[in-house]
């Protein structure tokens, strides 16, 4: 896929980057812009690299809890197939003739 320029703005400073999909890049700008400015809100008196850090850490918990919900997702789904197995497999062992 070719690559294509996007400038966006985050924090009050513009930035040009080199993207795939200028969507999701766009998205993406939008949603760190919009956490950096509610982690301003919360502590207005704190320097923009503080803002920056916590703001970070931000999105980083919400990238955690979302990681965990997929692997525990992921568990679930295989503990069902495996019981489905079990249950298709004692079936036929029932349904077949001695």
């Amino acid at each position: 896929m070719e690559k294509k320029k996007l400038k966006v703005k985050i924090f009050d400073k513009e930035y040009s980057l080199l993207v795939e999909n200028q969507e999701i890049a766009a998205e993406l700008a939008a949603y760190i812009n919009n956490i950096m400015e509610e982690t301003k809100e919360e502590l207005p008196d704190q320097p923009k690299d503080t803002i920056a850090i916590i703001a970070a850490l931000n999105i980083a918990y919400d990238l955690f809890v979302e990681k965990n919900k997929n692997r525990e997702f992921s568990i679930q789904a295989t503990d069902k197939i495996k019981k489905i197995k079990l249950l298709l497999s004692d079936s036929k062992l029932i349904s077949s003739p001695s």
